[in-house]
């Protein structure tokens, strides 16, 4: 079944209900009023009925209207008749017995109905009757009827009735003749849409978008904007899944020429070192000392390469890592201690610049949801990072509090950086032109700590000019110790 047909089902039922209850409420209102009427005209008919009871030495006590309740029914066109239990005889008024009504009427106290009720004659139709008992002493000893003939009333209830049902059923054949040409109509700019979408996915160009049909404020219209920006971050994603291809092809590129280089370093010094300790009359004719220093060196080379692999290495895995979505243990630290003791152990560090400690009351009390290791790991990375741009000055480390995040400030005086490198140095195996083939290292450094920055829901801010020094902010956001967490000093 298609839509057009179950949305026209669903308004015709809907619409069938919403009649039936309609046309049920009006009739219910229009027979209770007319049948109140006629019920209100009895009611006040009763107020002036007199019974006379009499009795009869021969038949016993009788029941009989008086002459003038007897005029006054037949004025009111009403009918009358009175049951008397004690002889049997039936009592019934002038008009009754003109007419030849045949009412029937109980037999005995038990079959008395009290109150209003619609019963039919054979000959004249539906009349709305009236029964009360009669009591004498708190003893039943009759029973009295009082009908109005309501032919005219219920032939109108029935013509009503009919004319509700033809009407209603007319109504909902329309109104589903209707509804499926209008579903018909409403829909069509979605048939638009799909023949637009398999034009799409036919196609290779994604920026194609589909085009608005009517006000774009209705469903249809909110309907294609919402396929217009799927195909927008369709484009986007695809454009990203293409930049990060791009990025994983130049990533294997960088890995195998800085893997190439100390490899080719390490395979020629070991190729020297045979060389040397070759007997043959091709080894080097090198005096004791000099073949000692050549030794020395190749070793120093091989193992400062080995290094080199060892962190480059390291490094990857650490990415890897963050590229498998590893989460960090993450608990409540002082970072103050924390800081202090990477201050202490950066003055170790190979280093041209000055070292220097700055202002770090900013600390005092502070407490942050982190990882001990892998913070020190990202200082560390800061650092070594100041420490290699900067060959002569200073790099400092400091600390600034700004509402409920804490900063922390590295801050070195070396060649600096264009504003415009800044948003890529912390891509894997970017250098800033500057440094490129200057300064060693595996250019990995700032994505593994920008990594952990991020794990740690903290923000990088960086400043820097060429030639002023490159200023690092770490913002992190500060922790309140609740009952039961763990501070880890």
């Amino acid at each position: 079944m298609s839509i057009r047909l179950r949305l026209t089902v669903w308004y015709s039922t809907l619409l069938a209900f919403t009649l039936f209850f309609f046309c049920i409420s009006i009739y219910t209102f229009v027979d209770y009023n007319i049948y109140n009427d006629v019920k209100a005209h009895i009611n006040k008919s009763l107020a002036k009925l007199k019974i006379q009871p009499t009795i009869n030495f021969e038949k016993g006590l009788n029941l009989d209207l008086s002459p003038s309740s007897g005029a006054s029914v037949s004025e009111e066109e009403l009918f009358v008749q009175i049951i008397n239990f004690t002889n049997g005889e039936r009592t019934i008024s002038n008009n009754m017995e003109f007419f030849e009504l045949n009412i029937p009427m109980p037999q005995k106290p038990n079959d008395i109905l009290e109150g209003y009720r619609k019963v039919n004659d054979p000959v004249n139709g539906e009349f709305l009757l009236y029964e009360q008992r009669i009591d004498i002493r708190s003893q039943t000893v009759g029973a009295i009827q009082v009908f109005s003939y309501t032919g005219r009333e219920a032939k109108f209830t029935h013509e009503l009735r009919s004319i509700l049902v033809v009407s209603s059923l007319v109504t909902i054949v329309v109104a589903f003749s209707l509804g499926l040409f209008l579903a018909q109509k409403s829909l069509r700019p979605i048939e638009n849409i799909i023949r637009a979408t398999n034009r799409i996915q036919t196609g290779n160009d994604l920026s194609v978008r589909i085009p608005r049909v009517g006000p774009p404020e209705d469903e249809i219209g909110q309907l294609t904007e919402t396929i217009n920006r799927m195909l927008g971050r369709m484009e986007t994603f695809y454009k990203e899944l293409d930049e990060a291809y791009r990025h994983q092809r130049r990533f294997v590129s960088d890995v195998s020429h800085e893997l190439r280089t100390p490899l080719t370093t390490i395979r020629g010094n070991v190729d020297l070192l045979q060389k040397m300790n070759t007997d043959d009359d091709k080894a080097l004719a090198l005096s004791t000392a000099e073949r000692d220093q050549m030794m020395n060196e190749a070793l120093n080379d091989i193992s400062d390469e080995s290094k080199r692999m060892s962190q480059l290495i390291n490094d990857m895995l650490s990415l890897a890592r963050a590229d498998a979505g590893q989460k960090m243990e993450l608990t409540v630290i002082e970072i103050k201690p924390l800081v202090e003791e990477v201050a202490r152990r950066a003055q170790f560090l190979p280093r041209k610049a000055d070292w220097h400690l700055g202002d770090i009351e900013a600390l005092d009390g502070i407490k942050v949801h982190g990882n001990r290791n892998y913070l020190q790991q990202m200082l560390f990375i800061f650092i070594e990072n100041a420490f290699k741009y900067t060959s002569d000055g200073e790099v400092t480390l400091s600390a600034v509090r700004q509402d409920d995040q804490i900063g922390l400030r590295i801050r070195d005086s070396g060649i600096g950086m264009n504003q415009e490198e800044v948003p890529y140095i912390f891509e894997r195996f970017y250098r800033a032109d500057v440094s490129r083939g200057v300064t060693p290292g595996t250019g990995l450094g700032l994505a593994i700590a920008k990594w952990i920055i991020d794990e740690h829901g903290g923000s990088v801010e960086v400043l820097t000019k060429p030639g002023q020094g490159t200023t690092f902010i770490v913002w992190l956001p500060t922790a309140s110790v609740d009952e039961g967490d763990v501070i880890a000093l």
